[in-house]
């Protein structure tokens, strides 16, 4: 009777014991054993952060121009602009998710879009070319306290999203003649990178790491989803944004005779530099309400 107790309670604990036993699986390796503890990975493909889950966006399809004549198009003009991040309707540009600068560099480094040294849109960038523009070579000099040597490190620093602090938008102004209306095109986007003395530290000037013909990336930014501070669930793209025109810039160039900007013409005569910031607000705009009254001009009520 006694042994027959000890064989059930035996029996009983290796039927607790064995799962926790076979839990982890044991392989030979050289002769030695080595557990495989269980994946801490855990599939996430059914949970959806929100109500349903979202496809609008990677469903989209971009529709194409609408055709034009070349007879159908008696004016046009092109203008520049500047979008300043730091403005208030420009924030969904540094995004800290998804901002605009790394959705243009990586279809750029990917080789998905061309892009151009310049607005003309006729020499192209390498991706080598750009990966040069995307980071700064800097030299440091290391001195051992020991061996009393000094060496030379070559150090790159990649540029971060937050130092693209405006960006410069080409865009064409036409009158359709067939339809009778006032139309624009974005025709391209660049980042624009600030250049400072690296001794004073004091700002030299701006220039583009490089321009994107937005007609070819459209079908790229149509899938790259825009922060909408409004609604979470309306869906928007990049692509919806500038087609929509749903960002705040200014004018700093129109076509003219000499390929001016409006800083190249419009200086004060005391070298006073608000003086000379206002006068060039005021110029830009007024070439936005130039471009505005054109298509009211053409009517007479």
């Amino acid at each position: 009777m006694f042994s027959y107790k000890f064989k059930f309670l035996f029996l009983f604990l290796g039927v607790l014991v064995s799962p926790a036993l076979f839990s982890q699986d044991k392989i030979e390796m050289g002769g030695d054993e080595e557990l495989i503890k269980e994946s801490t990975e855990v599939d996430t493909a059914h949970v959806v952060d929100g109500v349903v889950k979202r496809t609008l966006i990677q469903d989209n399809r971009v529709l194409p121009y609408e055709p034009m004549r070349e007879a159908d198009i008696p004016w046009e003009k092109k203008v520049w602009r500047v979008i300043d991040v730091a403005e208030k309707m420009n924030l969904a540009f540094v995004n800290p998710q998804r901002p605009f600068f790394q959705v243009i560099a990586d279809l750029a480094l990917n080789g998905d879009i061309t892009v151009y040294n310049k607005d003309d849109f006729k020499h192209i960038m390498t991706i080598e070319e750009v990966q040069a523009q995307m980071s700064t070579v800097d030299t440091l000099i290391d001195f051992d306290e020991d061996t009393y040597e000094e060496t030379v490190k070559i150090v790159h620093n990649d540029i971060n999203y937050e130092d693209i602090k405006q960006y410069r938008i080409k865009e064409v102004w036409f009158f359709d003649e067939e339809s009778s209306r006032l139309l624009v095109r974005v025709l391209g986007i660049a980042p624009i990178k600030d250049f400072y003395d690296p001794e004073t530290g004091t700002f030299k000037y701006a220039l583009p790491l490089f321009w994107v013909y937005f007609p070819e990336a459209r079908k790229y930014l149509s899938k790259e989803l825009v922060f909408n501070a409004s609604n979470d669930v309306a869906p928007m793209t990049w692509q919806d944004l500038f087609e929509a025109r749903y960002f705040s810039s200014f004018i700093y160039k129109i076509t003219n005779p000499l390929d001016l900007r409006i800083k190249d013409y419009i200086k004060s005569p005391l070298d006073d530099p608000l003086q000379e910031g206002i006068d060039r607000l005021l110029e830009s705009r007024r070439i936005k309400n130039y471009l505005f009254n054109f298509e009211q001009d053409l009517w007479s009520y």
